[in-house]
């Protein structure tokens, strides 16, 4: 992607400076793509994109247009909290509501009011992903330290320069964040999402589900689930393999298509 910008022409990379072809929503969320994400704000606009992140309780100190189409790389400085409890909301539908410390057995407080700030269904599509170990294969194969025994969603980031990682996801029960960096503020070596913060998170998610299971949320009505295959670009030419492999996906109602070509 090359994408005109009032500051200049902003070229997106992979992780690994690898570009991967044509891929789905699906891989691209749980491969933990860069191209594809940046795509989301040249789609909707950083504003719109911006918007939606307020909705879900991630607070900003400028304007979409501030921070541009990086947005979606984790541009803007955010809290491990505020990043934690917009999962959180994906967890509970859509739903967000403030967070609040406790000691021992006390109780929520009265005024947590939740808000619808996501569409469910989209909340859930997400969910679906993180939690898919075939669509992380690409970037973290199919049995990463991801991969936990129960249901769980979860994603990992690592920002410029490695001076932070970070692994957040949620099971049935419980959404767990977890921030690997230095104080300072200084860049790590070689440490990643995936080797920093991941297994901490795998270790905390382990321990809360030793005796407890977590099962995989049921789908809200306006989903259908339909069985998708994308089309051979080379079969007239002799045969190139298949873009991806035929499966199941969800759509939103009135949405789905049976084929995907490019």
């Amino acid at each position: 992607a090359q994408i005109q910008t009032s500051g200049g022409l902003y070229i997106p990379q992979n992780y690994d400076r690898q570009f991967k072809g044509w891929v789905s929503a699906r891989t691209a969320l749980g491969a933990s793509l860069n191209v594809p994400a940046v795509r989301t704000p040249v789609t909707v606009s950083p504003d719109a994109f911006q918007k939606q992140l307020i909705r879900l309780g991630i607070p900003f100190k400028e304007s979409g247009d501030y921070y541009g189409y990086s947005l979606a790389l984790g541009s803007a400085e955010v809290s491990l909290l505020n990043l934690t409890n917009a999962y959180r909301a994906m967890a509970n539908g859509g739903r967000a509501s403030s967070t609040w410390l406790t000691l021992g057995s006390a109780k929520k407080p009265a005024k947590a009011v939740a808000v619808q700030a996501m569409d469910p269904r989209a909340a859930f599509i997400v969910g679906d992903i993180l939690s898919d170990p075939y669509a992380r294969a690409r970037t973290f194969g199919t049995d990463s330290v991801l991969a936990t025994r129960f249901w769980s969603a979860v994603k990992t980031g690592t920002s410029k320069d490695m001076r932070d990682n970070w692994a957040i996801g949620y099971s049935q029960r419980y959404t767990v964040g977890v921030w690997v960096g230095n104080a300072s503020g200084a860049p790590m070596w070689d440490v990643s999402g995936t080797s920093g913060a991941a297994p901490i998170w795998a270790a905390v998610m382990n321990h809360l589900h030793a005796t407890q299971p977590s099962h995989a949320p049921k789908a809200p009505a306006g989903l259908v689930q339909a069985a998708v295959q994308f089309a051979d670009p080379g079969a007239k030419a002799g045969g190139a393999i298949p873009l991806e492999a035929a499966r199941q996906e969800w759509f939103l109602t009135g949405t789905q298509q049976t084929s995907f070509a490019i």
